[in-house]
């Protein structure tokens, strides 16, 4: 097939967690033997931080605004087998209204932050999709699942919504030999809702272990907020050096933003990518994160600092072992990018199959 891709970022990871989503799904998309377009808005914060600025497995394009993308790939979304708009494209509503007026193949909006985005619907907040385009495009593929797909359907009259969860590269993580510089490390931006369970899962915790080895990473986190001596601030780490990063952790923090709490069935990458790497997991609470792992076995759930203590000082490290392995052997069965990639094109064709008599009736 010929696939657009009209996304936040393939070029730069830097501030946000759509680029490794968007490259390793494209990346398997190739292997499959499809051809993708990838089109970028080109965004000043993202220019000097364009880590990958020419993927190999794709057509990369940036385009200056709405008028120069109209111009310059009309034909290029007119002639395409699907055409996929992101979460958190710039003038993304006015993108979707414009490709769904041109595209003639399938059109499907590709929902990385589904509690997100519906929060802001709810809201009346439309910075990228308004609730009359959700019926436009042929499928709502959510980084979300369980009930959330029928609320798609039901409420916002989807047609289809289907879950197309994060992933990971095996090729990119795996378990390496190498001493442990922490305890206990999270990898993540900075977001005012997420903070509270950093505060109460790491930072509380190594105020109560001085002992403890803590590190935080990730951009964007205000200079107000006191670390304890024992916390490492590292600013961003790149995709590149992510499996590094979680191969010299004892345990690491998955937290989860309020939205994507209340959704349930949220999965963050961070999940995937420390599973890979066989980096033992603890996790806040959520409903269906017991679909992805078995608590207790694969992941360790915590509501509380005393909880994470415990795990941190009692769990021996043939156990702590085991429970990465365990999640490795999980995700690796379940939730590789080449999974998604096979997942989007079988959508895609069952989707083109009702569809494509109507469009050319």
């Amino acid at each position: 097939m010929d696939i657009v891709i009209l996304g936040l970022s393939i070029t730069s990871s830097w501030g946000n967690g759509h680029a490794t989503t968007f490259r390793g799904l494209v990346r398997e998309l190739d292997a499959l033997g499809h051809h993708v377009t990838f089109l970028e808005r080109d965004v000043p914060w993202y220019a000097p931080h364009r880590d990958l600025p020419q993927p190999p497995y794709c057509r990369t394009e940036l385009y200056a605004d709405l008028a120069d993308l109209r111009a310059r790939f009309g034909r290029t979304v007119a002639g395409a087998d699907a055409v996929i708009v992101g979460s958190y494209v710039p003038k993304g509503v006015a993108v979707g209204e414009w490709v769904q007026e041109t595209a003639q193949g399938v059109t499907g909006f590709y929902d990385i932050d589904t509690p997100v985005t519906l929060a802001k619907l709810s809201a009346g907040d439309f910075e990228y999709l308004h609730p009359r385009l959700i019926p436009g495009y042929d499928v709502y593929l959510s980084f979300t699942g369980g009930p959330t797909l029928g609320r798609l359907e039901r409420e916002f009259g989807s047609p289809c919504a289907r879950a197309l969860h994060c992933a990971f590269d095996p090729g990119l993580y795996h378990p390496e030999p190498m001493q442990a510089a922490w305890d206990l490390g999270y990898l993540g931006t900075y977001s005012d809702d997420r903070q509270p369970r950093v505060d109460g899962l790491l930072m509380a915790p190594a105020q109560r272990w001085p002992e403890g080895r803590f590190v935080v990473a990730g951009p964007m986190y205000p200079g107000t907020i006191a670390w304890p001596g024992n916390v490492e601030r590292i600013d961003h780490v790149p995709p590149d050096a992510h499996r590094r990063f979680y191969n010299q952790q004892r345990f690491t923090l998955n937290v989860t933003r309020d939205d994507m709490i209340r959704a349930g069935w949220s999965p963050s990458v961070r999940l995937f990518e420390a599973a890979a790497c066989g980096t033992p997991i603890i996790s806040d609470v959520w409903e269906g994160i017991e679909a992805l792992f078995v608590p207790g076995e694969e992941i360790l759930l915590a509501e509380s600092a005393e909880q994470v203590l415990g795990y941190l000082r009692d769990i021996g490290d043939a156990d702590r072992r085991a429970i990465g392995a365990r999640a490795r052997e999980r995700v690796m069965a379940e939730h590789t990018a080449g999974h998604r990639a096979e997942q989007l094109v079988a959508v895609l064709h069952e989707i083109a199959a009702d569809t494509r008599p109507a469009r050319t009736a």
